[in-house]
């Protein structure tokens, strides 16, 4: 992978952006080494979805974003969260069924929310949030907001129906939308092109929608793109439809540990060692003079002792009471 950004002086001005987008990165990988450690433990109940290898997809659209602006989010989605401004500890408290977690413990992992900071949750189901995203988009055009929307989903909700039909209304309407396709190869155990014929931009192109493709392992490429998108939305120029390339280090989840029936470990080893967002932005951030690698380091350990802490208080944090079982659960109902 070649990161392509203005070389030299020019990144001296960004310093602080490409640094940022560092961290960001970092703190999703630090968020799911220890969301795993925590199921292998047998500490936190439910399965979830590992986000490691993807972080550049999440952190370089999530930055081209302004707190205002909606997400919504996939089972695969604690990425998400994350790069749209989630905090480690309520995050936890929400994997562990806690009351302080986002959604008092009851959404845990596959159905955070942080509607504080535009993130309209995650979702269970495949192609689920579509329709939800393009709602914000159409509120945002209604009420002259200028705000935009980004529908997150992986290859797999492309054989999903409810995608189409909204990707129909987005286009007719003129919606300013994103539709942001994570494509990391495989729908849970299959082959992209084992379940998708044809080209993936096909789809959104067949509605009239401008479509991109991009290296979702370069967090300049993706933020770059995501820049110049977002903009042209509020401008009333969406929707637009962007395929990400990217992989999944883990299986399909937590539990999908002997996977080598489906993908060989060669192929993982490949993407791990070689096209890893983190490790190929860390390493252009010291070619470029704008942090040293014991600076990157020092990051690295920082964030992680930020992520440990976090789950220390989250293991000790209480849980929600019985009575409130019935809460939240219809609008009207107690502390709905």
């Amino acid at each position: 992978m070649t990161l392509t950004d203005a070389p030299g002086a020019a990144n001296a001005k960004n310093a602080e952006r490409y640094l940022r987008l560092y961290r960001q990165m970092t703190k999703i990988r630090a968020f799911e080494d220890n969301a795993n450690a925590l199921y292998l433990s047998g500490k936190m109940p439910g399965l979830t979805h590992m986000y490691s290898g993807q972080e550049a997809v999440a952190v370089g659209i999530c930055e081209a974003l302004e707190t205002r602006d909606k997400i919504t989010s996939t089972h695969r989605g604690h990425g998400h969260c994350v790069a749209k401004g989630a905090a480690f500890k309520e995050m936890f408290c929400e994997l562990l069924g806690k009351a302080e977690g986002y959604c008092r413990g009851k959404g845990g992992s596959m159905h955070i929310a942080d509607q504080a900071n535009g993130n309209l949750g995650a979702n269970a189901i495949v192609g689920g949030s579509a329709g939800i995203a393009t709602g914000a988009g159409l509120t945002a055009k209604r009420l002259g907001t200028g705000d935009v929307a980004v529908c997150f989903f992986g290859d797999g909700a492309l054989g999903q129906g409810l995608l189409y039909e909204v990707m129909n209304m987005a286009a007719l309407w003129s919606l300013p939308v994103i539709y942001a396709c994570e494509n990391n190869l495989y729908g849970e155990y299959t082959k992209v092109e084992e379940m998708a014929a044809g080209a993936l931009t096909a789809r959104a192109a067949a509605f009239g929608i401008e479509t991109h493709t991009v290296d979702g392992q370069d967090v300049l490429a993706v933020n770059r793109l995501a820049e110049s998108l977002v903009a042209r939305a509020r401008r009333g120029e969406g929707p637009f439809f962007v395929v990400l390339e990217t992989y999944r280090y883990h299986g399909h989840h937590v539990g999908d540990i002997n996977r080598e029936y489906y993908r060989s470990k060669a192929e993982e080893a490949e993407w791990k060692s070689g096209r890893d967002p983190i490790t190929n932005f860390g390493k252009w951030l010291v070619a470029e003079k704008i942090a040293t690698a014991e600076e990157l380091d020092g990051i690295g350990e920082a964030i992680r002792a930020e992520a440990e802490a976090a789950v220390e208080y989250a293991l000790a944090a209480p849980y929600p009471g019985a009575e409130e079982v019935a809460m939240h659960i219809y609008a009207g109902s107690a502390h709905a």
